[in-house]
């Protein structure tokens, strides 16, 4: 049987749509994925949504070198480029952060002697918040109480420092120390965070080596330090994986100043109320007051952080 040709005066009108319409998308997708032409960058490479990123020449962690020549390390850190990098609310929010928790964690690292790399263990750990896991590790730091306790910081019902983050920072701070003690290796130290200086031991002594790069580790540690790397790459060079913030989209740290208690405060929104602000903006920067109260524990000094007055104003 033959096939008779319609004659429909419709026919071209729809080949016609059709035609514009792929030669649109067809433009679309090269606007998106061409960023070279007429800016003069020659052959600058901007990633698209079905592009996979560049891996770095040469890459280190705290100064040691990442084997970035080993297929499996390559191919694990392009894993985390790209679980990262492509969860793009989830990234692009950390980096909006960063700025105002990076200004505390910064010196206090430096303080303490850690390379700068190990500010972006807490990108990790917790996304810049105060989460609490299922296995109980809590705040920006992810310590377990007894680790917490272990460290000087005070954990009950009433006050938790695992919420401060310049204690948990310090806390964190002298746990990597010793780790790096332990295993003379700030990687280690980093893998140690995750895992426990046992698990790490256990895996060293099973394994006979004591090189990250070279274990073979329960998935979560296995992942951990390209985690930790492909944050610090995104958030050394964002433009480089396609996210792009102006200045003031970061959000701002917040100036404030300090005062000391050495007696009991018997309601948080009173006490905030007499210096001028609400019990919301307490509460936001020292969560880890945990009851609408504070109690008096053997005239122990709490220090206490409030906005400069106005501070509170988005500029």
């Amino acid at each position: 049987m033959g096939i008779k040709k319609s004659t429909s005066p419709f026919v071209p009108v729809i080949y016609l749509t059709v035609s514009l319409l792929l030669t649109g998308i067809a433009l679309s997708i090269q606007g998106f994925t061409d960023h070279t032409a007429g800016t003069g960058s020659g052959a600058e490479r901007m990633p698209s949504m079905n592009q996979a990123f560049e891996m770095p020449s040469s890459l280190d962690f705290a100064g040691e070198a990442v084997p970035l020549y080993n297929y499996d390390v390559r191919e694990s850190l392009d894993r985390e480029m790209l679980v990262n990098g492509y969860f793009h609310s989830r990234t692009l929010l950390l980096l909006k952060k960063s700025k105002r928790f990076f200004a505390v964690i910064e010196p206090i690292l430096e303080r303490y002697r850690i390379p700068d790399d190990f500010k972006y263990l807490a990108m990790v750990e917790s996304d810049l918040d105060n989460v609490v896991s299922p296995a109980g590790a809590t705040g920006v730091w992810q310590l377990l109480k007894s680790t917490a306790e272990q460290y000087g910081l005070e954990v009950n019902a009433e006050v938790d420092e695992r919420y401060h983050l310049q204690k948990s920072t310090e806390a964190a701070c002298k746990y990597l120390l010793e780790s790096y003690e332990a295993y003379g290796s700030w990687t280690m130290a980093a893998a140690s965070y995750n895992a426990g200086r046992k698990g790490i031991d256990a895996q060293i002594d099973k394994q006979r080596t004591s090189n990250y790069y070279d274990l073979l580790l329960n998935d979560e540690t296995a992942r951990y330090i390209y985690r930790v790397l492909a944050h610090k790459l995104i958030a050394e060079n964002p433009e480089n994986y396609g996210f792009h913030l102006e200045p003031g989209e970061f959000y701002p740290v917040i100036p404030t100043y300090e005062v000391t208690v050495d007696t009991a405060i018997a309601n948080i929104a009173d006490f905030a109320a007499t210096r001028g602000i609400n019990y919301k903006i307490l509460k936001q920067l020292n969560p880890w007051i945990r009851q609408n109260f504070l109690p008096d524990r053997s005239q122990k000094v709490y220090t206490i952080s409030l906005p400069q007055p106005g501070q509170r104003a988005f500029e």
